[in-house]
């Protein structure tokens, strides 16, 4: 719980609130919650418990988003929350330096990169997203990261749009935001693996993401 008062105060200045969306999972997010919405205010900490989501995190986010902009960030510890918080204002000054509908943080751009994966996922990454920039030339350079910013209605809109689901969703997210003529903004990050627990990538995944890139080239 300390650290994460240290990440809010990143955001001062800013008008924000925080939504979690959690699945009843007995890792405590919970109870952290509930000490945070005490602490702050239910303005700035919503939180929505969903058992049995129909649909994804984002549909639930954006349901209770009252702001303009929505960041959006992985919190299931596949890599250090702390680092999103902390880059949080950068793309938020970014989106108001180029006026533009989705910012997305890049590990393969400037002083961006990753820290903490073996070579092979580090070639899985580099293969995928050098695929995706032959095939679909989409106008960023990473494709599967998922910490973003989106003005609300594009990512309402790029919802609506999107029938991919798993790895393949990120990716879609940009190729069709590409489609529909939104502009796109990136920010170099530095990526930490998670700490805790294990990755889901495996074989069926990897071949998951490939169908869904000839999906989107064939499509597109």
């Amino acid at each position: 719980l300390p650290f994460v008062h240290w990440e809010i105060s990143c955001f001062s200045g800013i008008d924000f609130e925080i939504i979690i969306i959690d699945d009843g999972s007995p890792d405590g997010t919970q109870e952290v919650a509930q000490q945070l919405e005490k602490i702050y205010g239910s303005d700035k900490i919503v939180r929505k418990l969903f058992l049995f989501p129909s649909g994804t995190a984002y549909i639930h986010g954006m349901k209770y988003a009252t702001g303009n902009f929505i960041v959006i960030m992985d919190a299931d510890l596949s890599h250090h929350v702390r680092l999103d918080f902390m880059y949080s204002p950068t793309v938020y000054r970014k989106q108001k330096e180029g006026n533009f509908d989705i910012v997305s943080g890049t590990r393969y751009k400037g002083n961006g990169g990753v820290h903490g994966w073996d070579m092979k996922r580090k070639l899985i990454s580099r293969g995928a997203n050098f695929l995706t920039q032959v095939l679909l030339r989409p106008g960023a350079s990473d494709l599967t990261g998922s910490f973003r910013l989106y003005r609300k209605e594009v990512l309402q809109k790029l919802m609506e749009k999107c029938v991919s689901k798993g790895y393949v969703f990120q990716m879609e997210m940009i190729v069709r935001a590409r489609q529909l003529g939104y502009t796109i903004g990136e920010v170099p990050i530095s990526f930490v693996d998670r700490v805790y627990g294990e990755s889901k990538l495996g074989g069926n995944e990897i071949v998951s993401f490939l169908k869904g890139l000839l999906t989107l080239f064939a499509t597109t």
